[in-house]
């Protein structure tokens, strides 16, 4: 009886011992509303001078480039993750892998009241990089707009800091952004279908990048054929607001795009046929030009509607490769890949040779290849 009451005692004493770990990640999740975590020496003196940058990455696959001179731009100094789910993985690949910086800590929020907690906030004040990690933009916007956070965000841009994000990261860094609000992702043929549509969910006042004003972002861009919606983003975006001066900008899964202080920008991936997409809506801006805005609301009205397919002529849509040079906000491209112009006839995207265009394919074949190289 004694033997088997010792079992039983030290079969308990394990047990605890191994959900120990998971029980205080969930009570730390419970009573703060976020999960911290760090790695290196976050008291040291930053070595270098930070300077501004932007890193816009499509989601996929980490590129070591693009994080080393994400962590030039930081000074070599202390990087901050910011995201809504996942763990530390990043901050493992970032500093042991990619290295050469002091520290990096990780905030995963699992609610609103950490976004005002002096404690989190005093993390992130102390970053010289901020990097915005993939999962849902819907979380990012519920949990991070019009908080302390949210302004400490915009603040470590003007101060001449870094700021990065890979996929739900990037949806939400340009002027506008999709926030997937409904719950769901729209996909390009649902959103042609529909584009004045409650699906189609549009945010903007978040992040505030001179950098990106007039954009909206996309991501994993031709792996999941998104030229369709971001074409809708566009149209939606020029009629609520009574502008033409809207352009869209897609990156590829795998790809990252490294912005400079004055917006020049040079494109890294993995992939052969790695791109970062300009979409222009070339003839509203013809339109908006020639007769106004009141002209240009009046164009739009009859083809930007609910319940009805998209119908819209005169997109212009440019193709940045490895070998180009992008300048933003404008989004003027030196050495481009590809031009296309593509008219929306009954929801349908066209090449005005008459090719169809299926989600992100803007021509048959080779333009998106799933040959890897290196960055």
């Amino acid at each position: 009886m004694k033997l088997r009451t010792l079992r039983g005692l030290l079969g308990s004493l394990l047990a605890c011992m191994l959900l120990y770990p998971a029980a205080r990640a969930w009570a730390q999740d419970k009573t703060t509303g976020y999960e911290s975590f760090s790695v290196g020496n976050v008291a040291a003196k930053t070595p270098g001078r930070t300077s501004p940058g932007l890193l816009l990455m499509g989601g996929g696959r980490e590129i070591d480039k693009a994080f080393e001179w994400f962590a030039a731009q930081a000074g070599h100094g202390h990087i901050v993750i910011l995201r809504a789910s996942g763990d530390d993985a990043l901050q493992k690949y970032i500093y042991h892998d990619v290295g050469g910086v002091a520290s990096v800590q990780t905030l995963v929020f699992h609610a609103r009241a950490p976004a005002s907690d002096p404690r989190v906030l005093a993390i992130v004040k102390h970053a010289d990089g901020i990097f915005i990690a993939g999962g849902d933009q819907a979380n990012y916007v519920r949990f991070w707009k019009g908080t302390p956070l949210n302004a400490l965000i915009n603040a470590h841009v003007r101060a001449g800091k870094p700021l990065g994000g890979t996929s739900a990261g990037l949806a939400i860094l340009g002027e506008w952004g999709y926030g997937a609000m409904d719950g769901g992702s729209i996909t390009s043929p649902e959103a042609l279908r529909n584009p004045a549509g409650s699906a189609v969910t549009l945010v903007d006042h978040f992040i505030s990048l001179t950098l990106m004003h007039g954009i909206i972002t996309d991501t994993h861009f031709a792996q999941r054929d998104r030229l369709g919606r971001l074409l809708v983003f566009v149209a939606r975006l020029a009629k609520d607001h009574h502008t033409a001066a809207i352009t869209g900008l897609g990156v590829d899964q795998d790809s990252a795009l490294l912005v400079d202080a004055n917006g020049d920008a040079r494109l890294l991936s993995w992939h052969v046929d790695g791109h970062a997409w300009i979409v222009v809506p070339k003839k509203l801006r013809d339109v908006e030009r020639t007769g106004g805005r009141q002209v240009l609301d009046a164009y739009l009205k009859d083809r930007v509607t609910t319940g009805k397919p998209l119908d819209l002529d005169g997109y212009v849509v440019t193709g940045v490769g490895t070998g180009s040079r992008l300048h933003l906000p404008d989004c003027t491209v030196e050495n481009a890949t590809f031009v296309r112009h593509i008219d929306i006839d009954g929801g349908q995207p066209v090449e005005r040779s008459g090719t169809q265009v299926r989600g992100g394919h803007v021509s048959p074949g080779s333009l998106i290849g799933a040959d890897v190289a290196e960055p």
